[in-house]
């Protein structure tokens, strides 16, 4: 909770910067480069944590995998981080930096899983449900298919979902059919 909280404000002051100094662009492919690196390497996520690796090593690393495909400012806001000690919470700023700029440009990220992948038909209701649910005009909408749910869908929305699976459903009923004791009166 404490890192949650540690990643978004420096999410949020790198923002405002990127914002003040017109390279809020640059940035945000920055964070996702971030975001990306963090998700695929569970031993750089270790290594950041680690309390027993001297901060001077965690950016020189950090240094090593990003130089030259980040932007400077972002290099340096890297040295910030491992000054204060907050190397943890860099896993979480990335994610944190993309929900805060979505919200800034007022984006919609949203994830539906399918049992098949979605036609371009299917796609567009979802948005436009989406749409009228958050009143938000862009979506970002992540696609998973799940061949268990057999058919259906799964949309999440923020801290929101709704659940329209067959496997869902055949669930429902399972347990309907078991709670329900019919008894004849003969």
């Amino acid at each position: 909770m404490a890192d949650q909280r540690v990643a978004a404000r420096y999410a949020k002051s790198l923002l405002d910067l990127g914002k003040e100094m017109g390279t809020l662009s640059a940035v945000k492919d920055d964070m996702d480069l971030l975001s990306k690196t963090m998700t695929e390497s569970r031993e750089l996520r270790l290594l950041l944590r680690n309390p027993i690796v001297k901060h001077d090593k965690k950016l020189a690393i950090l240094k090593a995998i990003f130089e030259g495909k980040v932007s400077d400012m972002t290099l340096r806001f890297f040295t910030i981080l491992t000054e204060k000690n907050r190397e943890a919470a860099i896993e979480g700023i990335g994610p944190e930096f993309l929900a805060q700029y979505n919200a800034m440009q007022g984006i919609q990220s949203a994830e539906v899983t399918s049992a098949t992948p979605l036609t371009a038909v299917a796609r567009l209701e979802i948005r436009k449900l989406v749409t009228q649910q958050t009143g938000h005009a862009e979506v970002q909408l992540t696609e998973k298919v799940d061949p268990e749910l057999i058919g259906g869908f799964i949309l999440r929305v923020g801290d929101n979902q709704i659940d329209d699976s067959v496997r869902t459903s055949l669930r429902r009923m399972r347990t309907s059919l078991q709670e329900n004791s019919y008894q004849s009166k003969l």
